[in-house]
């Protein structure tokens, strides 16, 4: 299935329907959408570029990235989306590994990417190269791709290393879209997306239900994430829906409080991407209201693990709501999730252990790394890296990376449950707790604190609220202070750059 049949339809079905927004300007309607990326797609197409080719698209958010994206499929070709965040020499690595045919670039990246890349093919969008694909002939139909075709081509955050190239198949997009409308939200035609956060990642790949639905694209004027923005564009163009990482979420409370904003206009807001703690999703709801659902997926399954419904986001009745609100929810219609230990068994409910999956939204694998696709997915079952632990309703409690986890004296620690203690102090805007080496205990508690405007931290009141509700041994046994977590281009915090220099110290 080539998702451009899926706009090909649409436009069929829905001409006139209006598809692309830069802010509130409509740009065009689906039959112009279709038109243009066929166009695209004939553009390279003529180049030799086709079925089991790659194409990058390094750009920022625009309308112009779901032109490009839907050319590069009408062609039959994959597309590497490539964080627009990331530096050229970065993007250049991706390139080369994936054996790009050619890269489209918006302007400012570009010339950064001409440098490090001088044969790499790039098409500039806004140029005179890019218009005349779009005045090149469209094809009639989109090239042919069956189920088990390359299709999307996403690279890991590589926050331990190099990133790899994590390949998805036409069926494992379309497995986990058909999902969204069971699992997540429905989407009608009168539904807005609005790509804030990067396109290349969570945002962009939420654009195939509304593409099927014939509902709006909406790129920012900004281009990203600008919460009074984004409150502003929600009251005019009506029934919103988003992608936000959690800390894209914490500056929504945040704007909305100062500003008096009510969340008008938003329908869903999907956050994933890092862990939402208990205290900021029950302020986000008070705040915005009954907007919010959460999904748990990986690159390796993307946007398709488990998902938290809105109504128990938002829930405060059920006699476990708090354990609820606390987990990433249940496993999604096309997955089976499973808790194993180190030699594969399942542990019982309630226990800990490595959380697991297997179903219709697995990738195909790692791009020429076979052995790590050996040892990431084994008997069918994708080892997440996470660990977690089920309970009899068949929710899912994310407890933390697995590398994450602590071991002090022979205990686990796991830093996001010494997290959520430290966040409920109203002077604690950010927290993130780490693992430093003892000599006698061989790791001991750390905690790096950002402090709330204005407050001033004192240790004694940390350390009392840390035991009176968690085991002593997992308090910390240092608070440093800390104006700003180190954060990796998609939000998540950098655990490694944190241990990093407290072996400097």
């Amino acid at each position: 299935m080539n998702f451009a049949l899926w706009l090909a339809r649409t436009a069929t079905r829905s001409p006139q329907a209006p598809a692309l927004y830069t802010g509130t300007t409509l740009e065009t309607d689906y039959a112009g959408f279709a038109d243009q990326a066929a166009r695209i797609g004939a553009a390279l197409a003529a180049r030799g570029i086709g079925k089991g080719d790659r194409v990058g698209v390094f750009m920022k958010n625009s309308t112009d990235y779901l032109r490009v994206l839907y050319g590069i499929w009408w062609s039959g070709a994959a597309a590497i989306p490539i964080n627009s965040k990331l530096h050229p020499r970065e993007a250049e690595w991706i390139l080369s590994d994936a054996q790009a045919a050619l890269c489209f670039a918006t302007p400012d990246l570009a010339e950064g990417l001409a440098e490090v890349a001088p044969d790499c093919p790039c098409v500039i969008s806004g140029t005179a190269d890019f218009a005349a694909m779009l005045a090149t002939s469209p094809m009639a139909e989109p090239v042919e791709m069956a189920r088990e075709d390359l299709a999307w081509l996403f690279y890991t955050s590589g926050t331990t290393g190099k990133p790899k190239g994590v390949m998805m198949s036409t069926a494992t997009i379309t497995a986990m879209t058909l999902s969204y409308f069971v699992d997540v939200d429905e989407v009608s035609a009168e539904d807005a997306i609005l790509y804030a956060a990067p396109m290349s990642h969570g945002a962009g790949i939420y654009n195939f239900m509304h593409v099927l639905r014939g509902a709006r694209h909406v790129v920012p004027e900004s281009g990203g994430f600008e919460p009074a923005e984004i409150f502003a564009l929600a009251a005019e163009m009506r029934a919103i829906s988003m992608f936000a990482a959690p800390t894209m979420v914490r500056r929504m409370i945040d704007v909305a409080k100062a500003t008096g904003a009510t969340g008008d206009g938003i329908k869903t807001v999907v956050y994933a991407g890092g862990p939402m703690y208990v205290a900021d999703i029950m302020e986000a709801v008070d705040v915005l209201g009954d907007r919010f659902v959460q999904v748990y997926g990986q690159g390796e399954c993307p946007m398709g693990i488990t998902a938290l419904s809105r109504a128990d986001v938002s829930d405060r009745s059920h006699p476990n709501w708090q354990a609820r609100l606390a987990s990433v929810g249940t496993a999604q219609t096309i997955s089976e999730v499973a808790i194993l230990d180190e030699s594969g068994a399942p542990v019982p409910v309630g226990e800990t252990g490595e959380i697991a999956v297997r179903g219709a939204g697995l990738m195909l694998g790692y791009w020429k790394r076979a052995e790590a696709t050996a040892e990431t997915i084994r008997d069918g079952w994708l080892w997440t890296g996470d660990m977690g632990r089920l309970d009899e309703d068949g929710y899912l409690t994310m407890v933390d990376r697995s590398k994450d986890m602590i071991i002090s004296g022979g205990s686990n620690v796991y830093p996001r449950e010494v997290e959520e203690v430290l966040l409920t102090h109203g002077g604690v805007a950010e927290v993130s707790v780490v693992g430093r080496p003892h000599p006698e205990w061989g790791e001991e508690v750390v905690a790096f604190v950002v402090p709330a405007p204005g407050a001033a931290l004192a240790e004694a009141e940390l350390d009392a609220l840390c035991l009176d509700q968690i085991a002593r041994f997992k308090r910390p046994k240092a608070y440093i202070a800390i104006a700003e977590l180190p954060k990796n281009n998609y939000g998540k915090v950098l655990k490694t750059d944190l241990r990093a220099r407290l072996a400097a110290d």
